[in-house]
């Protein structure tokens, strides 16, 4: 392994160059390379002369560093890797690097059980199985959580790089909500991991609110030409003590959560506290009541949903509400499924008696996004309906396509009509070839809508005797 740190910049420079295919390097510009780079990491703006370079290249090819990079020169002056996946990263440490590692992590263990370093105790065991399991090419003793596939870890050394060096930076993300990516300029205060996954807090203005950045979310990063402008007031240490994850409300304050844990899943969740302000508040024989002071974050609720029937909220309410309304909409998905055994007798139905009802259809969010689009635009022509594209997409779900392909797969639900009426029980009437749906939104009694399906014309409406039937 090199000593020099600046040579070891440079290869790791040519490296990262030749790894991408989709430009030819000439040797000039792995000299601009390497000579922005050793600005970046080491401030030096003395360049690097093409002799060093030319000297890296050659070192690299051999087998003094243990490399043998395949590199090869095409058109007689652009440099590129023979093989696609070759890095200098992914070659397997020799033997005086695996004995300098394990002197560092002898070091390392010296620290053990100081009180400044206990975040060093998981870093050295998971260096010490590493080292291990390399030279001793066994399988190792250790398997730490991971997730090889996650993007954005190739932007940790410049986000760190950027903090510590106090550097603004160009960023291009695209959440998920966003439907295009979006570039601007970003301050960065604070790298944070949550569940294996990264993220970067900062701003896009001193005076701009704090954001928290995925790091899987980023799609290209860079150095700005903007003055980097810290957040004196803004605490590291103290940013997530009243949170669950890396949600965030600024200015508000935590508040107690109570929750009931049942005597089977007691035992984890007194070993493993949800968060560090978790306090015992009672036990009995059938669980564990606990109490937490924290925001109310998304995180906070998918830990609790996480547990599934073992836990129950007990303050404050409208936690315990949105905890609930989740619950509910988890059980709608079983509900409404609507699956092969289940659209059998539909036809059946539909053949012998010359109509067949379905209930709960439509989740009851979905009911009351129909009723409340409904409620605004029942007066209206049906002309003005068939504009609204969000209506369509409501009426016309995956287990109304299902139920009417069971039915006749040669029916189409592409040319649609809505006719609205204004009655007692708000319905609608689709036009469908050879084929009369009726769907009647009445939850008033707990129950989701009914789905009924006559043989016929579209203009037919039910008589007094049919509702009555239905």
């Amino acid at each position: 392994m090199p000593t020099n740190r600046n040579a070891l910049i440079r290869y790791k420079t040519i490296d990262k160059c030749l790894q991408n295919p989709y430009r030819k390097w000439t040797l000039d510009d792995l000299i601009e390379a390497c000579s922005d780079a050793l600005y970046e990491y080491e401030g030096i703006d003395k360049g690097v002369s093409k002799r060093t370079v030319q000297a890296d290249i050659q070192l690299m090819r051999s087998d003094k560093l243990g490399y043998n990079a395949p590199i090869v020169v095409s058109e007689k002056k652009y440099y590129a890797y023979t093989e696609p996946d070759y890095s200098i990263t992914n070659i397997p440490l020799t033997e005086q690097d695996l004995g300098q590692l394990n002197e560092t992590i002898d070091f390392l263990k010296q620290f053990s059980g100081f009180s400044h370093f206990k975040e060093l105790d998981t870093v050295v065991r998971k260096f010490e199985d590493h080292v291990y399991s390399q030279k001793t090419n066994e399988t190792p003793i250790i398997d730490f959580e991971k997730n090889e596939n996650l993007k954005g870890l190739e932007h940790l050394d410049t986000l760190y790089r950027a903090i510590r060096n106090k550097h603004a930076l160009e960023v291009t993300y695209q959440s998920f909500r966003a439907r295009q990516p979006a570039t601007f300029a970003f301050h960065a205060y604070l790298l944070k991991e949550f569940r294996n996954r990264w993220f970067l807090v900062g701003a896009q203005k001193v005076d701009a609110p704090l954001l928290t950045l995925a790091l899987d979310r980023i799609i290209e990063l860079s150095k700005s030409e903007q003055v980097y402008e810290p957040r004196p007031q803004f605490k590291a240490k103290n940013y997530f003590n009243n949170t669950i994850g890396v949600t965030v409300a600024i200015n508000k304050p935590p508040q107690e959560v109570v929750l009931f844990i049942n005597h089977k899943h007691a035992p984890y969740v007194l070993t493993k506290p949800l968060h560090h302000s978790q306090e015992l508040l009672e036990r009995n024989n059938y669980g564990v009541t606990i109490k937490l002071l924290v925001q109310h974050n998304f995180e906070l609720e998918k830990e609790i949903l996480s547990l599934g029937e073992n836990i129950r909220v007990i303050a404050p309410e409208r936690l315990k509400y949105a905890i609930k309304e989740r619950l509910q909409a988890a059980q709608d998905l079983y509900n409404t499924d609507f699956e092969g055994s289940n659209l059998q007798p539909v036809s059946q139905m539909l053949l012998h008696k010359g109509f067949s009802v379905l209930n709960q259809v439509y989740s009851s969010r979905e009911i009351r996004k129909i009723r409340h689009l409904f409620a605004e635009k029942t007066n209206k022509p049906a002309s003005d309906l068939m504009k609204l594209e969000d209506k369509r997409l409501l009426l016309i779900n995956s287990n109304v396509t299902a139920i009417v392909e069971a039915i006749n797969p040669e029916l189409s639900l592409k040319s649609t009509e809505y006719k609205l009426y204004n009655d007692a029980i708000p319905w609608f009437q689709q036009k469908i070839t050879e084929l009369a749906v009726y769907v009647f939104l009445d939850d008033s009694i707990g129950k989701s809508a009914q789905f009924s399906v006559f043989p016929g014309s579209h203009k037919k409406r039910l008589n007094q005797a049919e509702l009555a039937l239905i």
